[in-house]
């Protein structure tokens, strides 16, 4: 069996529905053979090894260990859903304090045990923050940490297919930008149907201007609604769209959606957020965003309200204040 790599490709948080399924898409990615399963909840981790084990994947070296330095010893690639699980009731900031030290543990555990890692994917919410903490405390560069973002995207993409009994594949970029959660920014300008820009039939029968904004809601409350449909939150999507994210850091097919990005610009300062980006073995890149001027008036309020969900993480002093991330960070200006 040909893998794209061969390196040590750990996965935070394995024993959960997330985890184990992102070990699973890895190795039927064949993305590498060497998977090291990691989570502090011994009996349900060994069981995640064993079924996959039981898969019989060929040439597969699959390890697992509740040993964090074990586990990140080596490790070249690491996708992280270690969090706790949002639940029903919960919005992704009612996770915030409790994952922020989850993160900020983290990214001293990756400076520590394996400060040559290539990239880092985080998953777990309220991923813009967890993900922002993490890249301050590991000292990595803000090139190797990216977060999921693309949920929202392909949420959109999923309500028009069904609204307009259209295949997926006739719906392209569709966008999402900003925060990943409750105030993403929801951008139309960018999406094509069958070739033909989305605006140009949003206001007309097609799709009247109150079904676009109650499909817009649906889109944002697209985590909320399959808690309420299966009891749980989302695990499969989440999944496959991490391993996309890290098989694009190893090499393989680029990355087909936004993903949660470090941005300090002269727009957007000190932040980690959902962007239009190029990830490769040479890691993530910022890329341009164009937008119509009320896309980037929504923009900017996600963008502002990230910033608040940030200075409630300083104020509780996980993290410092912003002009000390360069004591924790030199690769942080």
């Amino acid at each position: 069996m040909e893998y794209l790599t061969n390196d040590k490709l750990v996965i935070v948080g394995a024993a959960g529905m997330i985890g184990s399924n992102m070990a699973q898409t890895a190795l039927m990615m064949h993305l590498t053979p060497n998977i090291c399963l990691y989570d502090p909840y011994a009996p349900a981790l060994e069981g995640v090894a064993e079924e996959l084990r039981h898969c019989a994947f060929e040439g597969a070296n699959i390890t697992f260990t509740s040993d964090v330095k074990d586990a990140l010893t080596g490790a070249d690639y690491i996708v992280n859903s270690g969090g706790a699980a949002r639940k029903a009731g919960m919005t992704r900031e009612d996770l915030l304090k409790g994952n922020a030290q989850i993160a900020e543990q983290f990214g001293k555990d990756v400076r520590q045990y394996c400060p040559g890692v290539k990239h880092i994917v985080v998953v777990f919410n309220p991923a813009d923050i967890t993900g922002l903490i993490t890249l301050i405390y590991s000292g990595l560069k803000p090139s190797q940490v990216t977060t999921l973002a693309a949920l929202d995207s392909t949420r959109l993409q999923s309500e028009l297919s069904k609204y307009l009994h259209l295949p997926a594949a006739e719906i392209v970029n569709c966008r999402t930008y900003g925060g990943h959660g409750e105030q993403m920014a929801v951008f139309a300008s960018t999406t094509e149907i069958n070739g033909k820009p989305l605006n140009t039939i949003i206001g007309t029968e097609k799709l009247p201007m109150e079904d676009w904004e109650e499909l817009k809601l649906r889109v944002i409350q697209g985590g909320k609604n399959i808690i309420d449909l299966r009891g749980r939150s989302s695990f499969q999507s989440p999944a496959y769209l991490s391993i996309e994210m890290i098989a694009a850091a190893m090499g393989g097919k680029p990355f087909r959606w936004p993903a949660g990005v470090y941005v300090n610009n002269d727009k957007f300062s000190h932040i980690m957020m959902a962007m239009e980006t190029s990830i490769t073995k040479d890691g993530v890149k910022v890329m341009p965003i164009k937008g119509t001027p009320a896309e980037d008036q929504e923009l900017e309020k996600s963008y502002a309200h990230l910033c608040a969900l940030r200075d409630e993480v300083i104020g509780m002093g996980v993290l410092p204040a912003i002009d000390k991330w360069h004591d924790l960070n030199k690769n942080i200006h």
